[in-house]
């Protein structure tokens, strides 16, 4: 079924972003010392966090989820991608606001909503602003063993992640949800931010050009500010190829998930995206613009329910039970 993308303006960070507003260093240097080392005058002599320092991303990120999320103890190995929590909070936010208009207006209870976020990756961050926010049941799907292993431990070290994050290892590089979900399983959305960069070349690229903006400075060999193993960054075909596989995969999955979704950062995907998606019986697409920091993105999402399929899903899985 043909359809067009439905899509809304976006200006700024979503109405419940804890981070909506300038962050408050004080308090975020109460939740985590170290972090003080790494505040200084920016150009305009306002306090500001060096974002071109990789440790100093890591240690905000720390004081953000203790401060605002509750979670104590997160850490992983330095090499693995450090996510910015405003953006990443977003998506969910957004995600939530769609299964809400799926639901007449009301958000379906938390517990009963389960969600896959494809590459979880070892800092586990969708998976802790979910939980932490929606009280929302996560798998967590990753082709790297030691990303896992990152996560796991994180879910088992703070306590109000417990029992509500599986970490699932995708054993087949051909596959992305193929050997993660069952025939017979059934999820309420999928999320995923995709490795967007299709060679190391074109990463390394992308980083000298996020540093030079962010210090103004002329670099040729950039450390990653948001850091990140090539699994997490790069994949052959680049977003284009990975999203394809995602929309390919999802058509057998079609009855086993209400809204399938993806990050898409660059615009160009776009316009191949919605051909490969109109040539299945999808019966919803959504578009959503994103626009934090210097960077504009949007959430694609789309449904191959009918109308009595929908029905049928709230009534057996979102349905409150009546007391």
């Amino acid at each position: 079924m043909s359809t067009e993308p439905n899509t809304q303006e976006k200006t700024r960070l979503h109405i419940r972003n804890k981070n909506r507003e300038r962050y408050d260093l004080e308090a975020l240097k109460v939740a985590e010392p170290g972090l003080a080392d790494h505040i200084k005058p920016n150009k305009y002599g306002a306090e500001s966090v060096d974002f071109s320092n990789p440790s100093a991303v890591k240690l905000l990120n720390k004081a953000l989820l203790n401060h605002y999320y509750g979670i104590k103890n997160w850490d992983f190995p330095d090499e693995n991608l450090c996510p910015p929590i405003p953006g990443r909070a977003d998506y969910l936010h957004y995600m939530a606001d769609l299964l809400t208009q799926s639901n007449f207006g009301e958000i379906p209870p938390g517990e009963k909503v389960s969600v896959l976020d494809i590459g979880v990756g070892a800092s586990c961050i969708y998976p802790i602003i979910g939980v932490t926010e929606y009280g929302w049941n996560f798998i967590g799907s990753d082709i790297d063993p030691k990303s896992l292993e990152a996560a796991d431990k994180i879910v088992s070290s703070n306590e109000v992640l417990t029992g509500k994050i599986e970490c699932r290892l995708q054993e087949n590089s051909e596959f992305i949800l193929e050997g993660i979900l069952k025939s017979d399983e059934k999820i309420d959305m999928t999320i995923c931010n995709p490795p967007f960069h299709a060679s190391p070349e074109e990463a390394k690229k992308e980083s000298r050009r996020k540093v030079t903006n962010l210090t103004g400075k002329r670099v040729t060999k950039p450390v990653l500010n948001f850091a990140g193993v090539s699994a997490e960054l790069i994949y052959e075909g680049g977003e284009v190829a990975f999203i394809n596989k995602i929309i390919d995969e999802s058509e057998r999955f079609s009855k086993n998930c209400y809204w399938f979704s993806t990050l898409v950062s660059k615009q160009s995907t776009l316009k191949g995206m919605y051909k490969a998606l109109n040539l299945m019986e999808i019966t919803q697409i959504k578009t959503i613009p994103l626009g934090t920091g210097n960077k504009s993105s949007r959430i694609v999402a789309w449904s191959f329910l009918t109308k009595e399929e929908q029905k049928q899903w709230r009534e057996t899985r979102w349905k409150k039970a009546v007391l």
